[in-house]
């Protein structure tokens, strides 16, 4: 089964270089390859919606901020997730054109700076728990602190900041996504997650950035449902899910439906901070899609030499159905 709409996810891994770098010709590299894998996707005949993380970069800027704290007020998250979209995305525009052109293709890329609906009393941010950036010693995280920012004691490492990493409720944009899909665009959108807006009802409909991040897979899975997408491909560096990872009966998941996954994942077996997300933000599209849609919707996570095959239902990776 071939997908007629797709939402891809691509993870960290493929924005960065192999040995984690992330100077500007390691990324550009990375989203070369990437781009490259995307196109065979565009050149079977799908549309495609993109997505990607963006972790290393804003590791980056919150680094700038504070190097230069001394000299220039530090830029809050929702500017540092802003930024960073708008980097990435005319960076993939770029890279994602070209190869496109090498296949003789007529499609080409659009960016689209993207901003994703929070609930300003959601409870991570009473207890904001994400760390972000890099570790340092305490008499300069003070200074931060002064700021308002909150940082936390991680022992011989030293003080490391956490932010609150709220529920995606809605994507904003996402009539203009749809939009630019329909007209025949590559989109790049709700890059990080999207930029954390929250609607304080002040001076009639008004959203507001505030200081946090949301999981870009999640946001993904609220993607794929708001442009109607059939497939949601989450990318990462592994062609499969595991169970039991870790131990002698480690084994990879194939095909597997919704039902049995969440059996899984109540027994503990999706780490929260690598895989857990991933899986979830796979149950939450495959669960909430509108019953009858045809064909039927699934979501599939493998590695990003895959994505092509997922795409074109040959059962790479794991993939994750109805029933």
């Amino acid at each position: 089964m071939t997908s007629n709409r797709v939402v891809i996810a691509l993870g960290g891994n493929a924005m960065t270089g192999a040995d984690g770098s992330a100077t500007p010709e390691a990324q550009r590299d990375a989203i070369r390859e990437a781009a490259g894998h995307v196109a065979e996707v565009v050149a079977a005949g799908v549309q495609v919606v993109l997505t990607h993380g963006n972790g290393p970069q804003v590791g980056n800027l919150l680094v700038k901020n504070e190097l230069a704290a001394h000299e220039v007020p530090p830029v809050p998250l929702d500017w540092n997730v802003a930024q960073t979209q708008a980097t990435i995305g005319f960076t993939v525009a770029d890279e994602l054109d070209a190869a496109l052109a090498a296949r003789g293709l007529p499609q080409r890329t659009a960016a689209l700076v993207t901003r994703t609906l929070v609930d300003g009393d959601d409870p991570h941010f009473a207890e904001p728990s994400k760390p972000v950036g890099r570790f340092l010693p305490r008499e300069r995280a003070e200074r931060f602190v002064s700021l308002g920012q909150t940082w936390e004691d991680r022992g011989e490492k030293g003080w490391r900041r956490v932010v609150a990493s709220p529920e995606p409720l809605s994507v904003v944009d996402s009539p203009a996504i749809h939009a630019l899909a329909a007209a025949g665009f590559v989109v790049v959108c709700a890059g990080g997650g999207g930029i954390p807006v929250v609607d304080d009802h002040v001076d009639g409909h008004a959203l507001r950035g505030v200081e946090a991040v949301i999981d870009k897979d999640l946001t993904a899975a609220i993607l794929a449902r708001d442009v109607e997408a059939d497939t949601l491909v989450i990318a990462t560096d592994v062609p499969n899910v595991m169970v039991d990872f870790g131990t002698p009966a480690q084994r990879p998941l194939g095909r597997v439906t919704v039902a049995e996954v969440r059996e899984l994942a109540a027994a503990g077996q999706f780490a929260r901070g690598s895989m857990g997300p991933k899986v979830e933000a796979a149950l939450r599209f495959v669960e909430g899609s509108t019953p009858g849609h045809a064909p039927p919707p699934r979501a599939v996570i493998t590695s990003l030499d895959h994505i092509a095959d997922a795409v074109r239902g040959d059962d790479a990776g794991t993939v994750l159905t109805s029933s």
